[in-house]
C-alpha cells in the first residue's frame, strides 16, 4: 500500500524532532490522526495528548515551548476546532513562544461552496501567525511543514499548516524535479547573533558612566542568568524582573528587586525612578510609566528581536543580539564600580520589602488572606518545582509573594494576560518534566471558565508521570477579583455585582469525584499543613482555599488619582466598604 500524504506529514514532523502533539479530534483532521496511530503502532510515532478543548491544546503547546525551549505543537479539526486554537496561539505570539498549529479543512473539491465547517482559515490565522498556508496538493506538504516549523522556531512565533481532508488521504507524491515544484529540507539551528564591536564599546561607555545603574530582565535573558549576575556585580546595579523573567534569577539575591509594574514591588519602582542608567535585557515590558521618566536615564537595550529595540524607552545604544552572547562580549569592556552605595541601598530596600510582604501576608482576613496562600507555599516548594499562574488577582501574589529559588521555573500568560492558562501550562510542564512537582495558582473565575474541565485531562494521564505531584491551588473568593479592583481603582466605580459575583463551586470535592485528592482550607492556620499534605500526596491535588476578596492587589506605587478613585468607589456604596477600607488602608498608606 502506498504512503498517504498524512503519513508523510507525520514522518516529516518526526524528522523535525516533534515528539508530542496536544489536540482534539474531528473528521477534518482524521487522516492525520490515522497516520499518527499507524506510526505509533510501528514504534516510531508521536505522542498524542487528548485535551478537553482546542484552546487548552494551544495553551499546552505554549507551555511546552516555554518550559523546554522546544517547538510546541497543537492540532485541531477545521471550522470551530481551528477557531478555538486562536486564543492560545495569540498567547504564543505575544510571549514569543515557538508553536506549530495543525488544522484540518473541508475537502478541496468543496472549497468556495459554503460547505459545512468550511472557513478561509488562512485569513482567520493571518494576524496571529508568522507563517500560515493551506495545502492544495500532496507535493506541497513537504515545504509547508519545513517552512512552518522553521519560521516558528527562527522567529519565536506561530506557524500554521492547514491540510484539507481529501489531501490528507491522497497518495503521497514527492515534488517532481520540474518547473513549478520546490524541494525543501528540514533542520534549523539558531545562529550566534552578536552586535558589532563598535556598538558594544558605545554601550559599555554608557554603562560605565552611570552611577546608579538599573537592569531590567525578561524571558529573553533566561539563558543569560550567569552573565546578568556578572554584569550587575561589575556595575553595582540592581536587577528588576518583568513577569515573564521572574524565574531568570532567584529572589534571594540581595540586588534582585523582584517584579516590576502593576504587579511589582516597591524596590523595583524605586530602582527605576532613581536610576541614572538603564540596561534592558530580553524584555518587552509594556508599562512605560514604571520605567524611568524619559530623559532621566541613559539606556542600553539588548534583544534578539530587532522589532523590540527602542520600543519602550529611547535608548542611547540598541544591541541586536542574543542576551548571553552579547553580555559575554560586553563584560570585558565594563569597569568595576568601586562605589557600592547604590547596590547596598537596593539590598536594604529589598530586605525591608520582604519583611513588609510577610507582615501583609500574615495580616488577618475573612477568612484567609490570599497573600498568605503563596507566602506559605514558597519556602515549602522543592528546588526543581515548576509554578504556573493564571491571570487575575492570583497573579499579584505569584508576582510578589512567591520567592523563586535557583532551579525553579515559573510562567504565566504575559503579553496576552489571558485567563485559563495556568492549568494547561501545568499539564504541559508535567509532560515535559514528569519527574518534577508542578503547582498551578488559579482564581475561581479561571477555574469556572475552562480549567475545571482540564482536571479530567489530569485524571486521564497522571498515572504515567514519574512524579505524580501536580497541585492546582484555587483561590475561591466568589469574585472576578482583579476586575473588581480595576473597577474601583481605575474607574472609581463600585463593585458591579452583576458582572463580578461568581457561584460558589466545591472544587476540592470535584477533584475527589475524579479520583484525585481534594483539600479544602478556610482558616489561615491550616495553610502550611495543607501545602505539606499536598506536596506529599501520591496523586494530583486540588487545594481549594477560601480567600478574602477584599485584600487589595494594588500597585507598589499607587497614584493620588488612583487613591482618589478608590475612595470615590467606596463612597458610591461598594459592597463591604468599611471592611475594604480597613483591610487596604495599611497597604495604601503604609510608611516604614
Amino acid at each position: 500500500m502506498s504512503m498517504k500524504t498524512s503519513d508523510f506529514f507525520v514522518q516529516r514532523l518526526k524528522e523535525w524532532g516533534v515528539t508530542r502533539i496536544y489536540g482534539y479530534p474531528g473528521d477534518g483532521i482524521n487522516g492525520v490522526l490515522g497516520a499518527i496511530q499507524r506510526a505509533n503502532k510501528a514504534g516510531d510515532g508521536i505522542e498524542f495528548i487528548q485535551v478537553r478543548h482546542e484552546e487548552m491544546a494551544a495553551f499546552m503547546a505554549v507551555g511546552h515551548a516555554k518550559f523546554t525551549g522546544e517547538l510546541g505543537v497543537c492540532l485541531s479539526t477545521g471550522g470551530p476546532g481551528a477557531t478555538h486554537l486562536l486564543t492560545g496561539l495569540y498567547d504564543a505570539k505575544m510571549d514569543h513562544a515557538p508553536v506549530l498549529a495543525i488544522a484540518g479543512q473541508a475537502e478541496t473539491t468543496a472549497r468556495g461552496a459554503s460547505y459545512q465547517q468550511e472557513m478561509n482559515l488562512d485569513r482567520v490565522f493571518a494576524d496571529v501567525a508568522n507563517f500560515v498556508q493551506e495545502a492544495a496538493s500532496p507535493a506541497q506538504v513537504r515545504h509547508l511543514v519545513d517552512r512552518g516549523v522553521r519560521v516558528a522556531m527562527a522567529q519565536n512565533g506561530v506557524g500554521v499548516v492547514i491540510i484539507p481532508k481529501d489531501v490528507q488521504d491522497e497518495a503521497w507524491q514527492p515534488p517532481q524535479h520540474a518547473h513549478g515544484f520546490t524541494h525543501s529540507g528540514s533542520g534549523y539551528q539558531r545562529p550566534r547573533v552578536i552586535p558589532h564591536d563598535a556598538d558594544l564599546q558605545r554601550a559599555a561607555a554608557v554603562l560605565n558612566a552611570g552611577k546608579k545603574v538599573a537592569i531590567l530582565i525578561g524571558a529573553g535573558a533566561r539563558n543569560a542568568a550567569v552573565e546578568v549576575v556578572q554584569t550587575a556585580n561589575l556595575l553595582g546595579a540592581g536587577v528588576a524582573k518583568a513577569l515573564l523573567g521572574k524565574d531568570v534569577l532567584p529572589d534571594d539575591a540581595p540586588f534582585v528587586t523582584g517584579s516590576i509594574g502593576l504587579l511589582g514591588t516597591e524596590p523595583s519602582w524605586k530602582l527605576m525612578q532613581e536610576c541614572d542608567t538603564l540596561l534592558m535585557i530580553g524584555s518587552g515590558f509594556p508599562w512605560t510609566e514604571f520605567l524611568p521618566p524619559e530623559g532621566k536615564a541613559r539606556a542600553v537595550q539588548i534583544d534578539i528581536d530587532p522589532a523590540m529595540l527602542g520600543l519602550r524607552y529611547p535608548c542611547d545604544v540598541n544591541l541586536h543580539g542574543d542576551a548571553a552572547e552579547t553580555l559575554r562580549a560586553l563584560l570585558p569592556l565594563l569597569t568595576h564600580k568601586s562605589d557600592r552605595s547604590w547596590q547596598e541601598e537596593i539590598a536594604r530596600q529589598v530586605r525591608d520589602w520582604w519583611q513588609l510582604m510577610e507582615q501583609r501576608a500574615m495580616a488577618p482576613a475573612k477568612p484567609v488572606n490570599p497573600q498568605r496562600v503563596v507566602w506559605e507555599m514558597s519556602p515549602l516548594l522543592p528546588d526543581n518545582a515548576i509554578v504556573t499562574s493564571d491571570s487575575g488577582s492570583c497573579a499579584n501574589w505569584f508576582a510578589r509573594d512567591y520567592r523563586v529559588k535557583q532551579g525553579q521555573r515559573a510562567s504565566l500568560s504575559g503579553g496576552l494576560a489571558c485567563m485559563g492558562a495556568a492549568v494547561p501550562y501545568a499539564i504541559a510542564a508535567k509532560f515535559a518534566a514528569p519527574e518534577k512537582p508542578v503547582v498551578a495558582l488559579v482564581g475561581d473565575g479561571a477555574m469556572q471558565m475552562n480549567n475545571m474541565a482540564e482536571l479530567i485531562t489530569i485524571q486521564k494521564y497522571w498515572q504515567q508521570w514519574q512524579d505524580p505531584r501536580l497541585i492546582i491551588c484555587v483561590f475561591n473568593n466568589q469574585d472576578l477579583n482583579q476586575v473588581t479592583w480595576e473597577q474601583r481603582v481605575m474607574e472609581g466605580d463600585p463593585r458591579f455585582d452583576a458582572t463580578q459575583q461568581l457561584p460558589d463551586v466545591r472544587y476540592a470535592e470535584f477533584a475527589k469525584s475524579l479520583g484525585l485528592q481534594g483539600i479544602f482550607v478556610d482558616t489561615p492556620e491550616a495553610l502550611s499543613g495543607a501545602w505539606q499534605q499536598a506536596l506529599q500526596a501520591d496523586r494530583p491535588v486540588v487545594l481549594e482555599v477560601k480567600t478574602d476578596p477584599e485584600v487589595a492587589p494594588l500597585p507598589p506605587h499607587i497614584t493620588f488619582k488612583q487613591a482618589k478613585a478608590f475612595m470615590a468607589s467606596m463612597v458610591k456604596g461598594d459592597r463591604g466598604a468599611v471592611q475594604v477600607l480597613s483591610d487596604t488602608a495599611s497597604q495604601l498608606f503604609h510608611k516604614k
